[in-house]
């Protein structure tokens, strides 16, 4: 007959192998230990338990003290019955009578548990008190996915999604935003920006601050996770250490910040919100208008926001005052869902350029002008777009090592480069008329500010080439820069430690090593780089879809993203 005596650790399996035979018994013991312990395993591990790695410190002291309330008494019991033990290299084999074994086992089930054991030892076995009890899905993924749908509900358009800066739904939004954060126990205020911050400041008030953020505005035809996702899962963080009352304990203040701009959408200014913050948003910034000739300042007043030069340099924070900067985003990308891993650590940020090109020619009449003798923008443009594809798709094909191009890492370039023409428009725009003019934007990013510079730079030259050719000009203005931002070295290794252990931890499986993605988007990290060192975490989105109404994230990829940044504030503690 064999007999299996399991108990359970708090990290840990262990299990006793009885293997009784007719007059005498041959007692086997082996102790099995998730993620460690190294020895032979006669069992099988349960679905739900990974793979034996190297063994924890709480393991070892849990074998330890396992030695000091079992081992002996299970030794006294078997001398007591004249047993003989006989030395293996890894296991005691004990022969010994079937009441010997009666008495071990009541003894056993009487004994105290290892964790009261540990507790009235005064033991302190690292890992095992502090621990989870469990993984909050009522508040990091039932209640986060509802709030989620709920600031979705919130929006200024009938059947659609759409917060921008300051608008009725935004104000709205961020109204509910503040009444999340004072559940979760935060301390809220509004600026002078319109950025929404709820803050606790921990054991000592006065230390550097950790900020986590992402915007509330949406561009139009939104999805509901775009930086939503970022505020709900921070905050339902920090709902699950106020509910253990532990919120308090944190060694540092910790605020979150809901961006009241980051889409650009209305002003066609992007990071109003963040760059406010950061000390980066001049003066000027406040007079820009809208299609209807309302300006920022305009807004933040209707808004019942007092907006003066003075009061900005109020809503900036000073940079000995903030230790760094977190923002959780969806990827809006598919490399993850490709991957099949639910986060990922952002290694930077790409850098951009919008470039305005206009063509100009003759305009005519479309049935009268012979071919031979028109001046038409538009096949100039339609060359430039094509080249600027070629150019974009092999760098290395144009560009040289001598000249501008002298210390550009083509490799790297090639990896990281995009670009887009996302708008054309033509003057006088009419089917029976050869147009005078042809406009067309470009959106140039890549993580090679240098780079970036030599593609516009080969780009410009070969455009006003062909506008030569053809007997037209072109004019190509600079519209909006932005250089790239690489994510700070010691924030990234936290965060991804603390992705690992939210994925391992939820599906309780060793997982693979978590991926390391440049981002093509823009994001509040960018203008909160000047304040202080930053760090990100994607989550998977579903077809690497954004933007759009059909963006979606998996109701546990939304819990995952909350226990991550759980994890990360675990070590704050």
């Amino acid at each position: 007959m064999l007999a299996w005596l399991i108990f359970v650790a708090e990290e840990g399996i262990c299990i006793l192998a009885l293997n009784c035979h007719s007059k005498k018994t041959t007692c086997q013991f082996t102790n099995l230990t998730t993620p460690g312990g190294g020895g032979t395993h006669p069992l099988p591990l349960p679905p739900h338990i990974s793979p034996p790695r190297k063994q924890s410190r709480g393991l070892r002291g849990c074998s330890a003290h396992f030695g000091f309330w079992f081992w002996k008494l299970f030794i006294a019991i078997a001398i007591a019955n004249g047993c003989r033990f006989q030395k293996f290299p890894v296991f005691f084999v004990l022969h010994f009578s079937s009441l010997s074994i009666t008495i071990l086992l009541c003894s056993f089930l009487l004994s105290p548990l290892p964790t009261a054991a540990f507790a009235s030892s005064g033991v302190r076995v690292e890992g095992l008190e502090s621990r989870p009890r469990n993984l909050y899905p009522e508040i990091l993924r039932d209640e986060a996915v509802a709030r989620l749908r709920q600031l979705g509900e919130v929006s200024d358009a009938d059947g659609y999604l759409e917060r921008t800066f300051l608008s009725p739904a935004s104000v709205k939004a961020g109204n509910l935003i503040r009444q999340w954060m004072e559940e979760a126990g935060l301390r809220t205020w509004i600026d002078y920006m319109g950025n929404v911050h709820g803050r606790v400041e921990g054991r000592n008030e006065s230390a550097e601050a950790l900020l986590i953020g992402s915007h509330l505005d949406t561009v139009v035809d939104a999805g509901i996770f775009d930086g939503s996702l970022g505020i709900i899962s921070a905050l339902a963080a920090l709902k699950v250490l106020n509910s253990n009352g532990k919120l308090q304990a944190v060694r540092r203040p910790i605020e979150v910040i809901a961006f009241s701009d980051e889409e650009g959408v209305r002003f066609q200014s992007t990071f109003l919100g963040s760059a406010a913050v950061a000390g980066i948003l001049p003066a000027s910034a406040l007079l820009i208008s809208d299609k209807s000739g309302v300006t920022v300042e305009d807004v933040l007043k209707d808004s019942s926001l007092d907006i003066t030069e003075e009061n900005l340099l109020k809503v900036k924070y000073e940079p000995r005052s903030v230790w760094g900067y977190v923002e959780v985003h969806i990827e809006q990308g598919p490399v993850l869902e490709h991957t099949g891993f639910p986060l990922a650590v952002v290694k930077g940020i790409a850098g951009q350029t919008r470039l305005k090109v206009t063509v100009r020619g003759s305009q005519g009449h479309a049935g009268t002008v012979p071919m031979s003798m028109r001046q038409d923008p538009m096949p100039a443009a339609a060359e430039g777009i094509v080249l600027l594809e070629s150019l974009c798709k092999c760098p290395e094909d144009f560009l040289s090592y001598d000249g501008h191009c002298k210390s550009i890492s083509l490799k790297s370039l090639s990896s990281s480069l995009v670009c887009t023409v996302g708008e054309i428009t033509t003057w006088p725009s009419a089917s029976n008329v050869i147009p005078g003019q042809v406009t067309f934007t470009i959106d140039l990013r890549t993580i090679d500010d240098m780079g970036r510079e030599a593609v516009i730079y080969e780009f410009s030259n070969r455009m006003h080439q062909i506008c030569d050719q053809r007997s037209v000009s072109c004019t190509i203005e600079r519209k909006h820069d932005a250089n790239a931002v690489l994510c700070d070295t010691e924030l990234s290794m936290r965060l991804k430690s603390a992705a690992y252990s939210a994925v391992t931890r939820l599906t309780g499986e060793i997982q693979d090593e978590v991926p390391v993605l440049m981002s093509g988007a823009g994001h509040d990290a960018m203008a909160m780089s000047h304040l202080t060192k930053v760090g990100m975490l994607f989550v998977r989105c579903r077809g690497g879809v954004s933007h759009s109404p059909e963006e979606n994230v998996l109701d546990e990829d939304v819990w995952i993203s909350g226990l991550a940044v759980l994890s990360f504030i675990e070590t704050q503690l």
